[in-house]
């Protein structure tokens, strides 16, 4: 790439987050009956990027400058929580106004301007970091300073990381926007999920989303911590489980109880995740005398299949004792037990327990697992938690207390709840499966026929040999009921999950964020809060503020590009501007028959990269008649156009060869966009048609879950070319 096109590419590139940004309108403080403050002197207004959006907000004119930086006082004595939350808000602030520290002593320094006072007054709340706690806060932004009030610390939390999402830059520098704002959430559990078994992932890797969670007003860590994968715990009372099921990758119990304080200071509860009966490899290698099926291959083709053997007595003796020693490194009140994907077959292939079951009257392999969640939920009360589980658990009658954790479909919202379960709604919101954040942000937790698949969907994993227990649940169709209002008073909000069969400690950031802030929104903001295009607008700057803070999303992805093209990276991220991993697990699929190596360009991709974002609500606003963003799309496709030749030179290794079709496809799209643009009304080529109508039908198939299961062909370097329609719209296809 030349350092002329280099530069264009970093101009375009970084515009994305120009384009994104756009003010708001100006009449929002007046549609909030404010009156407009009086702008500090000499500095500008700049309209604020907040997310989640406050239940109510009103921007006035006017801002404070950041020079000085801030000093939090007390309406009284802080809690040492409280005051280690008050040092973290000051260096983000820091941070994010770059300022360079430490100050130099002497305070008569031209232009230096006094530090912005922040009072806070918080009142008690017994009902602290649990799902009772006391969240809303309400903030107030003036010239004479601000002022935090809260009914409870995790209000306070909030409202700090609200107040640092006022930060902004004027012509003379850092500063804080006027605000009033009166916020609290919508649903009081906000998560997301971390699989540690199939990938272990760092403490620090682990400490770094709890600090974005605190940006984004997210309380719960769900952490799962065994599969067949491996356990990932140390334990003293069976250090078989350790030695032989973690190979080697697990947390120290010490590790652990400070990850769980770690996160408690940012208001984040941790619920850990022991699963069973199914995806118990790794605790059958310790324990094989509890497999259902005997003896216990430890390397299958399939390490979640195997099961424990739940008519053996020995099995509740040792889920009573692994989650009694769990427990007490977990304080908070739910355990979640998992309980999914149990394989029928795991049990109906053993005689003794299909003789189990006729003795006792248990009809269907759901029969007995309900048995058994019911023994284990007994278990559980006893050790003085709520088990949560995950919709499996739900097919049969169990106790009332049990937490449906609906992940297949969204219909199981609507039965669980309708059965008077706590509900926690992860279907819609799994990060794994690579989807855009828009997709996600439209998925509501109370709409039990958001998610799943539709009948004919089904009917083709049907046809090519699909489970009909298994199809059947991620069904969608006939649509449930909307919720009751008695209905929705069981739904205690919702997860974002992210399996990390495709995830290492390296690219955890990058897969869980920005994408995890869009959900955020939808788990925080009030349900009329759908507006996508202002959603990716405000999306663009809190990303560069969770980078500006500690995440190490771009980072880890410049230096996985870095790894993959030595002293030249530019090529393969500028690639990556325009292009999408495949989606719902055929990503899984291309991985699998390739190698099972993490080492492409597809790990470099973002599920929703901002340049082709951007381009494609420019290209909306270009066709329905602004000429003003004429030079922005050529520009972008000038850049699109011109890499190929680059990306051939430097892809000539595995890992990037792979995709130099990719790249040839992304320069004949740009190549005709800019002929349409640039007035040259000339036919498409038959070749270049076919360019069109091959990434077409592929994102087309990509999104329709029904093939994802199979088949073994696979587009060059797993890839999609994401800004397709957006240029189609241009060439007039």
């Amino acid at each position: 790439m030349t350092k002329q096109t280099f530069s264009k590419f970093r101009r375009v590139l970084l515009g994305s987050a120009a384009v994104l940004t756009l003010a708001a309108a100006p009449a929002l403080a007046a549609s909030q009956g404010v009156e407009p403050v009086a702008v500090s002197a000499g500095v500008s207004t700049v309209v604020p990027a907040l997310m989640p959006m406050p239940a109510s907000v009103s921007l006035p004119a006017g801002a404070l400058p950041l020079s000085g930086g801030v000093t939090v006082q007390w309406e009284q004595q802080p809690s040492p929580l409280l005051a280690r939350a008050a040092e973290r808000f000051t260096k983000r602030i820091n941070a994010l106004a770059g300022r360079v520290l430490p100050q130099q002593p002497d305070g008569n320094q031209v232009g230096q301007t006094a530090s912005i006072p922040v009072h806070i007054q918080v009142g008690e709340d017994r009902g602290a970091l649990t799902v009772h706690a006391k969240e809303s806060y309400s903030l107030q932004v003036n010239a004479s300073g601000v002022a935090l009030t809260a009914e409870g610390p995790d209000g306070v939390l909030h409202g700090l990381a609200t107040l640092a999402q006022l930060v902004t830059r004027g012509e003379n520098g850092p500063q804080l926007a006027f605000a009033t704002i009166t916020d609290s959430p919508r649903f009081p559990w906000r998560g997301i999920m971390i699989d540690t078994s199939r990938h272990f992932m760092a403490v620090e890797t682990l400490q770094r989303q709890l600090d974005a969670m605190e940006l984004l007003k997210m309380n719960v860590l769900h952490l799962h911590l065994s599969d067949g994968t491996g356990f990932r715990v140390e334990s003293k009372r069976m250090p078989e489980l350790t030695e032989k099921g973690s190979h080697g990758q697990y947390y120290t119990q010490r590790e652990l109880k400070d990850l769980v304080a770690y996160a408690a200071d940012r208001g984040i509860r941790v619920v850990p995740e022991f699963d069973v009966p199914g995806h118990a490899l790794a605790f059958l290698l310790a324990y094989p005398e509890l497999a259902a099926q005997s003896p216990v291959n430890p390397e299958p083709k399939n390490k979640n299949n195997a099961a424990l053997d739940p008519t053996v007595p020995a099995t509740l003796r040792f889920v009573r004792k692994l989650y009694a020693e769990m427990g007490k490194l977990f304080p908070d009140a739910y355990f979640h037990s998992g309980g999914d994907e149990v394989d029928p077959k795991e049990w109906m292939k053993n005689p003794k327990i299909v003789a189990y079951m006729k003795e006792n009257g248990f009809a269907t392999p759901q029969a007995l697992q309900a048995h058994f969640t019911a023994e284990v939920q007994k278990i559980l009360a006893d050790q003085g938690k709520i088990m949560v589980g995950w919709d499996e658990v739900s097919e049969a009658p169990i106790p009332k207390d049990v937490v449906v954790d609906v992940w297949r479909s969204s219909k199981f919202l609507a039965s669980a709840s309708a059965d008077h379960h706590p509900v926690i709604v992860s279907a819609g919101y799994y990060l794994d499966l690579l989807q855009p954040a828009s997709q996600h942000y439209l998925v509501d937790p109370y709409d039990p026929a958001a998610n799943g698949i539709t009948r004919a969907q089904a009917d083709k994993l049907l046809a090519k040999g699909g489970r009909p227990d298994l199809v059947n649940a991620f069904l969608k169709e006939p649509a449930p009921a909307p919720l009751t209002d008695e209905q929705k008073q069981y739904i205690l909000g919702g997860e974002a999950p992210l399996w990390s069969e495709l995830v290492t400690d390296e690219m955890l950031d990058a897969r869980f964020w920005p994408r995890a802030a869009a959900i955020a929104e939808r788990f925080w903001s009030p349900a009329s809060v759908r507006d996508v295009n202002d959603m990716y607008r405000r999306l663009a700057v809190v990303d560069a503020e969770l980078q500006l803070t500690g995440l190490q999303a771009q980072a880890n992805t410049h230096r996985m590009a870095l790894r993959l093209s030595p002293g030249n990276a530019d090529p393969v991220e500028c690639l990556a501007s325009a292009t999408v991993p495949l989606r719902n697990y055929v990503m899984n699929r291309y991985v699998s028959h390739h190698g099972d190596a993490l080492d492409e360009i597809g790990e470099v991709t973002s599920p929703d990269p901002f340049p082709a974002v951007r381009f494609s609500m420019l290209v909306d606003q270009y066709v329905a008649g602004d000429r003003s963003v004429l030079p922005a799309l050529k520009a972008q496709m000038q850049v699109w156009r011109d890499n190929d030749v680059a990306f051939q030179q430097v892809a000539t290794v595995r890992g990037l060869s792979e995709a130099v079709p990719i790249s040839h496809n992304l320069a004949v799209m740009a190549g005709a966009g800019l002929d349409a643009l640039n007035g040259h009304k000339k036919k498409l080529s038959t070749a270049d048609k076919k360019v069109f109508d091959q990434e077409e039908t592929l994102i087309n198939s990509s999104a329709d879950v029904s093939g994802s299961f199979f088949g073994t062909t696979f587009p060059p370097g797993g890839l999609m070319i994401s800004v397709e329609p957006a240029i189609r719209k241009l060439v007039g296809l």
